[in-house]
């Protein structure tokens, strides 16, 4: 289906992102990049400016610049300057937005094991794509990282900030037995491939790259130039690696896949099939004790083992709490609650969670919400603080969290408010935290399950957990913070 199908679906997951909070400083930062690599006067003042406004990435820009790779280039490079003198303004422009991509899904990494391979995977594809093209022009080297990179853009935008979308695609892959790329075209409207490149349009990156990221032998309006079927070829061919070394063990079948890739991509690639085999081999090898197959080998043991033990949701949880524990008391309200409403989603594996904030006016109005259709229900959930005989009402008295594990067992059916059975009618269990500051409810945390089969019965350490996330929640509403809640 073409972009056109759902834009919908576009525009609701830039939303997500800008929701989060951190998401549109990358997209500065991407577009500065590109602007600046796209100047006729070749002024490094603003790319330079890009580079040290992160020190992080100051760092891994030298580093690189100083790696046996770009050595012979300028040998001992001590600044950014410098690094774009001897490399130049494309090569250090796509260093940069590389960099910030990885960066960005680093530091918004949710606490999902499956998220996490996906990034994993991603940076794994990144790796082969710089080792393959070692020796090629500098250029044109970093052009390709990008390229591949980006080819893995729309699973990461999907898997990071569409959790429900990403977990239902997931499952009809699975049930189907079809790809994740069609289960996301068949269900969202659009593939992966679609919404990487409007992520490309978005940050206005170069039509090279637009092209370049697509899979080799993609449908173009234009024939593809030489250079862009040679990207094209990187990116696949890295791509496939990447998912190779991610889903299989090592022995002589990953070896036999791998020599098949070799074979199948070397003309493309214009290396000969041993060179390539070879260094997929010393790829295995440096990354096999440490490293990015090290990490993707313990994930999946780790999420084998939540699949065998059950214990995915306390250590989820956990992890969400340890997040909320490391954040400044004055970090701004919505990603703080943005940021608890995502634990407890993944955490109990839920359909929906919805913060209902209580405003100025003694009424508790939804305010951020996670699941399906939220941007239409936002605005019609809200409840009086007065009280009613209901389940809400006992819940922002009540001291700790309540878990309603059948909704509708007739005694709780009588309980659920009107504007619940009218919105929410097709929850089958819930749970409801209240943060209390000041002696008054100021918040209250509701997430459901939609599908009876999927309902997880919260254990007494899970919710000892919930209620210790809600009271570190509580810490953020004061002052200006209230303020800001009271505004949502």
């Amino acid at each position: 289906m073409s972009l056109v199908v759902k834009p919908e679906l576009l525009e609701k997951l830039w939303s997500r992102m800008s929701e989060r909070g951190d998401f549109p400083l990358l997209s500065q930062a991407l577009r500065s990049t590109v602007s600046a690599m796209n100047n006729d006067d070749l002024d490094f003042t603003s790319l330079v400016q890009v580079v040290l406004s992160d020190v992080g990435l100051t760092q891994k820009v030298l580093r690189l610049a100083n790696s046996a790779m770009y050595v012979a280039f300028g040998g001992n490079i001590t600044t950014v300057t410098r690094a774009l003198m001897v490399l130049g303004m494309d090569t250090v422009g796509h260093l940069v937005v590389g960099m910030k991509i990885v960066d960005h899904f680093h530091q918004s990494a949710p606490h999902r094991i499956d998220a996490k391979l996906e990034l994993n995977r991603a940076l794994l594809s990144g790796t082969v794509a710089r080792r393959i093209t070692e020796g090629t022009e500098l250029r044109a080297a970093e052009e390709a990282v990008v390229c591949t990179l980006m080819r893995q853009i729309g699973r990461l935008l999907v898997a990071f900030y569409l959790e429900s979308e990403w977990d239902r695609l997931r499952r009809t892959a699975s049930v189907d037995d079809i790809s994740d790329n069609q289960a996301c075209a068949l269900l969202l409207g659009v593939s992966f491939e679609e919404i990487g490149i409007e992520a490309a349009r978005r940050w206005r990156l170069p039509e090279t790259i637009a092209a370049g990221m697509q899979e080799i032998g993609a449908e173009s309006d234009e024939p593809a130039s030489e250079h862009v079927r040679w990207l094209r070829a990187v990116n696949s061919y890295s791509t496939e690696v990447a998912n190779v070394l991610a889903t299989q063990e090592p022995g002589d079948e990953l070896e036999a896949l791998l020599a098949e890739l070799a074979v199948r991509y070397s003309d493309a690639l214009r290396i000969d099939a041993a060179r390539l085999d070879a260094r997929n081999a010393a790829l295995i090898d440096e990354e096999s004790s440490e490293g990015l197959m090290h990490e993707i080998s313990e994930l999946r043991a780790h999420a084998d083992a939540i699949v065998r033990t059950g214990k995915s949701a306390q250590a989820r949880l956990g992890a969400g709490l340890e997040d909320l524990r490391t954040l400044p008391s004055n970090k701004a309200i919505a990603p703080v609650l943005t940021l608890a409403s995502e634990a407890i989603l993944a955490g109990l594996s839920l359909s929906r969670t919805l913060v209902f904030v209580r405003q100025g006016d003694a009424r508790y109005h939804a305010r951020i919400g996670f699941g399906p259709d939220m941007e239409r229900m936002l605005p019609t959930l809200n409840f009086g603080a007065g009280f009613q005989p209901d389940v809400f009402h006992l819940a922002i008295a009540n001291p700790v969290g309540i878990f309603i594990e059948n909704a509708h067992e007739p005694r709780m059916e009588a309980r659920l408010p009107d504007w619940f059975k009218a919105h929410l009618a097709d929850a089958q269990a819930f749970v409801l935290l209240p943060v209390k500051a000041n002696e008054t409810t100021v918040a209250l945390v509701y997430g459901d399950w939609t599908e009876a089969e999927r309902v997880h019965k919260i254990t007494q350490p899970e919710m000892a957990i919930l209620n210790e996330l809600t009271r570190e929640l509580s810490r953020f509403f004061f002052g200006a913070n209230l303020e800001a809640a009271e505004m949502l």
